[in-house]
Parts: structure tokens; C-alpha cells; sequence
């Protein structure tokens, strides 16, 4: 669904600047930044992208980031690891702190936008769409 969402957003976005033709619209592909992360986890230096940091997902078990919970007979309590820089997934739902940074920092410098330029430049017209 993201994908489709994507190609019609893109396509009403080349109408857009065809009718505004002063006005500069940068298009920021969030989908296409997290696929990349997610995708080459261990290249950009993470865990692999289905370990969490926070809380315990095994199997049919679930014990939720800071609640207490009864695995194999045990009551564990599913605190935060020791390093949440390394993961991409702060609790099985959240992204962590250090993966929304390497998305902010990826649409910022233009890396996931169209047209491909850092954000600072992205107040100002470019001809080249």
C-alpha cells in the first residue's frame, strides 16, 4: 500500500509543479528511507532489524517494554538493552532514537527526496525535476 500511496503521491506531485511553476515542492520518500535502513541494517551499523531493545517478543510470548511477565514458568521483566544506539526497533513497534536520526538525517541531506538536495536548499526553485 505504501508503494501505490507513493507512485499516486509522486504523480500529483509532477502536476503540482506543473501548475505552480514558481513554487519548489520536495517530495521526502520516509517509506523508501526506512526500507533502506531496515534492508542494510548491519551496513549502517545496527542489530539485525528484528531484535528490539526494549521488552521480550519470542515466539507466541510477548512481554511489553517495562511490564513484568511470567516466560517458561520465570517472571522476567522486559527492560531496555544496554546499548538502544545498536537497534532499529526500540520496542517491536517504535523505531529507536538512533534509527529515526539516521532517517531525519538521510531526508535532510537530501538522500530520500526529490529532487535529491539537503533540505536547506529545498526553499529555493530548481530547475532540474
Amino acid at each position: 500500500m505504501a508503494l501505490e500511496f507513493n507512485r499516486q503521491l509522486k504523480a500529483r506531485i509532477r502536476t503540482l509543479r506543473a501548475e505552480l511553476g514558481h513554487a519548489a515542492i520536495t517530495y521526502a520518500d520516509v517509506y523508501a528511507a526506512k526500507y533502506e535502513l531496515i534492508s542494510n541494517a548491519k551496513s549502517q551499523d545496527f542489530m539485525e532489524p528484528q531484535k528490539i531493545c526494549c521488552g521480550l517478543h519470542e515466539r507466541n510470548t510477548h512481554v511489553w517494554c517495562g511490564q513484568k511477565g511470567i516466560v517458561r514458568g520465570a517472571e522476567v521483566f522486559g527492560g531496555a538493552c544496554v546499548n538502544p544506539s545498536d537497534y532499529i526497533s526500540w520496542d517491536g513497534i517504535h523505531y529507536s532514537q538512533a534509527a529515526n536520526q539516521w532517517i531525519a538525517d538521510h531526508i535532510l541531506n537530501g538522500s530520500f527526496s526529490d529532487p535529491p538536495i539537503p533540505i536547506t536548499h529545498a526553499c529555493h526553485k530548481h530547475l532540474h525535476y
